[in-house]
């Protein structure tokens, strides 16, 4: 009678053992069903919808790393449970844990795609990639058990080793929505690019054109990753002229010779605390001249081909002069030394090699360092490479002495009391290539002899009377304002 007792309980939890799997596969199986039909019940057509979506799904960054982190260290828990078996167990755990890190990061993941509007390719594969991996490790949680009790022992490495290469493939494709889609192959050798056959085709354009040196390489550096080939937010992709001029889901945005009118130089214009201001996502804004830039070639037809654009002259970046190296100062390195040592201005080396010469730094005593004590320091002008005055008490007089300094690169004067009478006697300096003058007195009558200095490309006239109104020229044609 026991014996029958016994082997009917054995039956009954053999039989609740066998529903309870059967329930699991069940539910698994409409949970993988769900996750795949997810992209047609909720569409990704480029349409913004809900804020509270864009809320939700922009904590996606944030929860993306979790499952991450524990389906990595789960085959490391495998492995080492051969041996400790405590840590096979927590295995289960942690694997148990990633498929509901999976399910959240998915979710919000789609909430930010859904509710911002984005959509492209890109945003597919990581969509896809989502959904895989979180099926994948359902069932691997599935498959787990069989591996356990040795019923199927290859199913579950194969299935999470597919699980591993699926998670690298879907972190690629959201690194690249993220960091555009040469993020890791930006710095790639050369011969390694070509055999693995990355990076992608740059749009088709009119070499020399304005849209092709200056407009593009503005849109490439500040909008394609919303708006590229892998990224569609709005509808709208700025990677090439004919993606631009067609516009997107609120309208074309640039209205040839209609500046006011073009919907993109609206966006960069707003406040950059307003909802619709671009670059969206805490990028920085546009520079005034770049928005110079795009609102003039927009009034001038905005052409695809045009080399120039009325009302704009850009002063192209030219190489750095070559440096040359100063004579040897090492019979006067005792005298340095002292310097160093003491409470005045000092000679820093620029390197243990002395041609590569010496810096005059008045930190210490910039305001009683004048004129005079500036003279002092004539006898190494042919080793100083740079001189730092800024905010010490030297007057336009100085200008003999630096006029004396063959080798000088850099100079500042900014916060000085000096007007620019005399300016002219820095011209026989070919190796300057840097002025700083912010915060003097310098009017612009009085750079007129810095024009025939072809080396000198970045001269700074902050608050200054000679400081340049925003016109639409390049960063260095502002900073120089050199007639």
């Amino acid at each position: 009678m026991k014996t029958v007792q016994i082997a009917t309980l054995l039956d009954d939890r053999l039989l609740s053992k066998g529903k309870s799997t059967r329930v699991v596969w069940a539910v698994s199986f409409a949970m993988s069903m769900a996750l795949l039909l997810l992209p047609w019940l909720f569409k990704l057509d480029g349409k913004p919808h809900r804020d509270w979506q864009q809320f939700l799904g922009r904590f996606h960054p944030l929860v993306v790393h979790f499952p991450i982190g524990l389906i990595v260290l789960v085959p490391m828990l495998e492995i080492a449970g051969a041996c400790r078996p405590a840590l096979r167990e927590a295995a289960g755990f942690v694997l148990g844990l990633g498929f509901i890190g999976c399910l959240g990061a998915l979710t919000l993941g789609y909430l930010l795609a859904y509710g911002s509007g984005t959509a492209g390719p890109g945003v597919t594969r990581h969509m896809w990639g989502g959904i895989t991996l979180t099926i994948g490790v359902l069932v691997c949680l599935l498959a787990r058990p069989w591996w356990m009790s040795g019923t199927v022992p290859h199913v579950y490495p194969a299935l999470l080793t597919c699980v591993l290469l699926v998670l690298v493939w879907a972190a690629h494709e959201g690194g690249s929505l993220t960091h555009g889609n040469n993020y890791l192959t930006e710095y790639m050798p050369a011969p390694m690019k070509r055999w693995l056959i990355f990076g992608t085709v740059q749009p088709q354009m009119v070499p020399g054109s304005f849209y092709a040196a200056h407009i593009n390489p503005i849109l490439d550096a500040n909008c394609v990753t919303c708006h590229g080939e892998h990224k569609v937010k709005g509808g709208l992709r700025l990677d090439s002229y004919g993606q631009l001029m067609e516009g997107g889901n609120s309208g074309p945005v640039i209205i040839p010779g209609k500046p006011g009118q073009s919907l993109l130089l609206t966006r960069v214009t707003l406040p950059p605390n307003h909802k619709q201001f671009m670059p969206a996502q805490g990028k920085p804004p546009l520079k005034p001249e770049e928005i110079a830039w795009i609102r003039a070639w927009v009034l001038d037809g905005a052409s695809p081909a045009a080399t120039t654009v009325r009302g704009i002259s850009i002063r192209e970046k030219a190489p750095e002069p070559p440096l040359v190296p100063v004579g040897d100062y090492s019979r006067m390195m005792p005298e340095i030394r002292q310097m160093a040592n003491g409470q005045g201005a000092k000679l820093m080396l620029v390197s243990k090699k002395p041609s590569d010469g010496l810096i005059l730094n008045t930190a210490d005593v910039a305001r009683s360092f004048d004129d005079a004590q500036l003279a002092q320091f004539q006898k190494f002008a042919p080793y100083i490479v740079e001189a730092d005055l800024g905010g010490t008490a030297v007057t336009n007089a100085s200008f003999d002495t630096l006029g004396t300094f063959t080798h000088l690169r850099a100079l500042h004067l900014e916060r000085t009391a000096i007007t620019g009478d005399g300016l002219a006697k820095l011209a026989p300096l070919s190796q300057l290539t840097y002025l700083n003058l912010s915060g003097t007195k310098v009017t612009k009558a009085a750079l007129a002899p810095l024009g025939s200095m072809k080396n000198l490309r970045h001269v700074y006239l902050y608050n200054t009377p000679a400081q340049p109104a925003p016109v639409a020229e390049s960063t260095h044609a502002i900073a120089r304002n050199v007639p």
